[in-house]
């Protein structure tokens, strides 16, 4: 299993906290004959450190290109689905596909579409619950507009949530993105939200699971 390069720091930090606590553990238990407790305690240590290295695990996929398609962003599970208005930079009615991620799930981020990076903006904000309905204006988030070769614009938003305190983005403007490369990650349980053309086809709906860069979202519109 490979480990995104995300989370080198915090295995580190996190791996010598549990050794500390071990060894405190250790020194406070084997005097006292109490083995089981000591057996117990060990256990949960290692589990809650495996959690913490698995939450950070960079899948291998296979990267798919469909200039017609829309992919989801990340792994999780659709929470929203509506025509909204989109006041941030676009200005106007978009489809709006939003994907909550909980902290069991990976929590890289793909590029939906392919096309060349035309704005990005990081805001601080709160850290309402991810799947809130507010947490896409009123959160600590990212917003990037990637402008398709045919000239169809799709924004994509990372969302910070309750837990999530770190938004990852390696979006740069004017830069080229391949559709369903890696373009991020967020720590700890978020969301992400895609805008795409009000006339695009869903193929996805509430309470579906996706599988970032693999499940079709969406199909867009022919020009």
């Amino acid at each position: 299993m490979r480990i995104n390069k995300e989370g080198y720091k915090i295995i580190g930090i996190s791996g010598l906290l549990c050794l500390l606590i071990w060894v405190f553990f250790y020194h406070l238990l084997v005097n006292h004959a109490a083995q089981t407790l000591l057996w117990v305690g060990t256990a949960f240590i290692l589990l809650f450190w495996f959690f913490i290295v698995g939450f950070f695990r960079e899948p291998r996929r296979v990267r798919i290109h469909d200039a017609d398609l829309v992919f989801a962003p990340c792994d999780g599970r659709v929470v929203v689905t509506e025509v909204v208005e989109e006041t941030e930079y676009l200005h106007r009615e978009m489809l709006q596909i939003s994907i909550f991620m909980s902290i069991t799930n990976v929590h890289m981020n793909w590029v939906s579409v392919g096309g060349k990076v035309e704005y990005f903006k990081y805001h601080p904000g709160r850290f309402l619950v991810a799947w809130h309905p507010k947490s896409s204006t009123e959160n600590e988030r990212t917003t990037t507009v990637v402008r398709m070769n045919d000239g169809r614009q799709v924004l994509f938003r990372q969302i910070a949530g309750l837990i999530a305190r770190r938004i990852v983005s390696y979006m740069k403007i004017g830069e080229s993105v391949e559709q369903n490369s890696v373009c991020g990650f967020i720590k700890f349980g978020s969301r992400v939200d895609v805008l795409i053309p009000k006339d695009s086809e869903l193929l996805v709906e509430i309470g579906d699971a996706t599988v970032g860069s693999q499940t079709p979202i969406a199909r867009l519109s022919k020009k």
